[in-house]
């Protein structure tokens, strides 16, 4: 038997550990060497995942990178902005990576990590969770298979859901293109690499559209304050309510709140009162989309759609294929439809598709990715079905980062050959 892979986790929060637990779990394939983050609660409940004290912990990146190279693979779980700085400085170390998603801030630093990741001969793969989940795979085995025929056109659609996107896009840490990525990007990454990976190709050109039409000064209730702490007069029937985070949207403050487990409901009331999640989110700085379509061409012909909205929930996707149509997703469950089913165009016979679900109750974050990704981590790295060299992925971030040039120019945008 193997010695187990090697893992680092250089930024402990909400991604960075929970993928560090899932690794806690698989003790015979994988090992933590190190945690890293510059809050002590994060880094030591990462780091009290060994019972042996064994995991090392670092303040800092600098002097986590200054030790050398400690593991096999560093998981990079840090803010967006950072991503780019901490990839290069990994790989120079000889570092293969698991990259949290977006790589970097815009399109030309994810092209120089993957061509330094090239030259060093390092892989990286982006945590693109929903190729692993058992949904996703399933759809896949579908097109891989042929029963589809030849696939001619896609169509995706994500709903982010309204109190998600105040959360993350509008109070939170994802509100503004600047210091981040655009929302295509930083919410719909999965989207768009799940079009390349579906659609077998990269992108060839494309067209965009959207706006953020809700999300505004000038749709504030009368009288609204600018954070809800101050007595809004619309509180009781206001979906964002920042009081909400007391009851039932309670567990979004553990991507944001140190300590939420423990806090009561008067610790909670402090925190809302001063950090970003208590303002209205009519009176935000924010500046992404609420909404977002793009159409496009992938180089061999496929054509597919995507349609982001803050004002549904749920992911759903069609492929068209030349015998038969594969439509699915969580709307579809919802409204008690099979999750995944197909429509043979001969017959016109509707046929549900089965979803192999493991038992695992570890395969609930992200429908069964955040564990499906760790699981594979060591057939990513190792051996031979390994990733080549590399950033795994980068055709997805072109077509996202091409949509938002096409969304801001309002011009069709035609990909460079790769």
């Amino acid at each position: 038997m193997s010695e187990p892979l090697s893992i680092a986790v250089l930024g402990c929060g909400s991604r960075g550990r929970t993928y560090s637990r899932i690794l806690a779990t698989l003790p015979s394939r994988y090992r933590l060497t190190a945690a890293v983050d510059p809050v002590e609660a994060r880094r030591e409940a990462v780091g009290g995942l060994s019972a042996d004290e064994s995991i090392l912990r670092f303040e800092s990146d600098e002097a986590f990178f200054a030790a050398g190279k400690l593991a096999d693979v560093l998981i990079i779980a840090t803010q967006d902005s950072q991503h780019f700085g901490h990839a290069m400085a990994a790989l120079e170390l000889g570092y293969d990576l698991l990259l949290e998603k977006p790589a970097a801030e815009n399109l030309e630093r994810c092209e120089e990590i993957d061509r330094r990741a090239r030259e060093l001969g390092r892989r990286i793969a982006l945590c693109f969770v929903l190729r692993y989940t058992p949904f996703y795979s399933t759809v896949k085995q579908v097109i891989d298979s042929g029963r589809l025929g030849k696939i001619i056109s896609i169509r995706t659609h994500e709903g982010v859901e309204p109190f998600h996107q105040a959360h993350s896009f509008v109070r939170g840490h994802w509100s503004k293109a600047e210091g981040s990525t655009p929302m295509i990007v930083a919410k719909c990454s999965h989207d768009a690499d799940l079009l390349c990976w579906l659609g077998g190709a990269p992108l060839a050109s494309i067209s965009s559209h959207g706006d953020r039409s809700w999300f505004r000064v000038e749709n504030a209730p009368p009288g609204a304050p600018k954070r809800c702490t101050d007595g809004c007069p619309v509180a009781s029937t206001c979906l964002y309510d920042a009081h909400h985070y007391l009851a039932g949207k309670r567990r979004w403050l553990g991507m944001v709140m140190d300590g939420w487990e423990q806090a009561d409901d008067a610790t909670i009331l402090d925190f809302l009162r001063t950090s970003p999640w208590g303002r209205c989110v009519y009176h935000c700085d924010n500046d992404v989309v609420d909404h977002q379509v793009l159409a496009c061409e992938l180089s061999n012909g496929v054509t597919a759609t995507h349609t982001m909205t803050a004002f549904d929930c749920g992911r759903a996707i069609e492929i068209y294929g030349t015998q038969a149509a594969l439509k699915g997703g969580e709307p579809y469950k919802e409204a008690g439809a099979p999750e995944l089913w197909l429509r043979h165009h001969a017959t016109g016979a509707i046929e549900p598709v089965e979803i192999s679900r493991p038992s695992d109750s570890g395969y609930a974050g992200h429908g069964g990715g955040d564990h499906g990704l760790i699981d594979a981590l060591d057939s990513l790295f190792r051996g031979e079905s390994a990733l080549p060299p590399g950033l795994d992925g980068l055709a997805g971030h072109r077509l996202a980062f091409q949509a938002e040039k096409a969304r801001v120019s309002r011009q069709r945008v035609t990909a460079q050959p790769i």
